[in-house]
């Protein structure tokens, strides 16, 4: 399974800078299953595709302002991008320097917070905050929101709002679940209208979203590990929906991903887990049934994962169809459903 089988051209000017003026007025592809045909909606008539005994399932992890700027004691510039708060003064870490980072290095973010590298630990850095602030505290005040690589600007006030879905609540993730910021108090409402039932679970997103797969070949991918939680509440209603034939709809990957992972446990329960689950071709979905996603970058993990869910050549002319139609692309992109083949 080679990495280029997976590969498209994406033109630059389709990948969305900055978020529509609201939220819910983005475009929706739907994938028709049976026919393997698209159609053109608004994201709108969302609730429309939606059956009496559906369940939906978000996740409800909230964005960290995750990346802080430092410089070296001797002078340098440093970049610090948070993948993982462990305690209220220890995290692990992305660095970025001009020279190579060595233990007991230290840096300044200001007069008042520090921060020491212990060790590193495989791609990422063990860090120690010397502050009378905690952690979450140092980078709720000195921090910025780290907007994904392929959005070529600085994160300005604007973001710290759009990038969060309105229903965010646990805090830890440095990504956005990103299939939930089409939702408004509106969407629910009319969800609400038509009792379509909905709960959450929580996976914190990590930076390793991003992490491009460097092997040609597919299989020898290593994924990143992400901490995620589904509540007895959640798992309880999946069973009911399932006993009455209704879909489980996994908003966005990051969902699919959680509750896949803990299906392919011999034994359901809830309690915060660790998962590094690589979906791709080939593998047997547990539970869930159809997807709603942003449109995904080439080559990427996330569309294989898509690629997985309803196949590979469903996908590629999928895809096409939304780039000859100037979709906006990527995580302030438009969104696409799409049901298990």
């Amino acid at each position: 399974m080679l990495i280029e089988d997976f590969n498209f051209e994406l033109p630059q000017h389709l990948i969305a800078q900055t978020p529509l003026q609201k939220r819910d007025s983005s475009r929706l592809l739907v994938l028709n299953k049976n026919t393997k045909s698209f159609s053109d909606k608004k994201f709108t008539n969302f609730v429309d595709l939606l059956n009496p005994n559906d369940l939906l399932i978000f996740n409800d992890t909230r964005v960290i302002k995750a990346r802080l700027f430092g410089k070296k004691i001797t002078g340098g510039k440093v970049e610090i991008m948070i993948e993982r708060i462990l305690d209220d003064h220890h995290a692990l870490a992305h660095l970025k320097t001009s020279k190579k980072i060595v233990d007991d290095n230290i840096f300044e973010i200001n007069k008042d917070v520090s921060v020491k590298v212990i060790k590193k630990e495989n791609d990422l850095f063990y860090i120690e905050f010397n502050s009378n602030l905690s952690s979450y505290d140092i980078l709720e005040k000195y921090g910025h929101i780290p907007l994904p690589p392929y959005i070529e600007r600085d994160a300005d006030i604007s973001d710290e709002k759009r990038y969060q879905t309105i229903y965010a609540k646990e805090s830890g993730a440095v990504a956005a679940p990103t299939a939930g910021l089409h939702f408004t108090d509106e969407i629910f409402k009319a969800l609400d209208d038509k009792k379509i039932k909905y709960t959450f679970l929580t996976l914190h997103v990590g930076a390793g979203t991003f992490q491009p797969v460097r092997d040609n070949d597919v299989n020898n991918h290593q994924m990143h590990s992400e901490s995620f939680n589904v509540p007895d509440k959640t798992i309880h209603m999946i069973n009911d929906a399932k006993s009455k034939n209704g879909r489980i709809i996994a908003i966005g990957t990051t969902v699919l991903r959680a509750l896949e992972s803990l299906f392919s446990e011999e034994t359901i329960q809830s309690g915060f887990k660790e998962t590094s689950i690589f979906i791709k071709p080939g593998y047997t979905f547990k539970i869930v049934d159809a997807l709603l996603t942003n449109f995904h970058l080439p080559k990427s993990t996330l569309f294989i994962l898509v690629s997985a869910f309803s196949g590979s050549d469903t996908m590629k002319r999928l895809y096409q169809h939304a780039i000859k139609n100037e979709y906006r692309f990527f995580s302030y992109g438009d969104a696409t459903f799409i049901e298990r083949s």
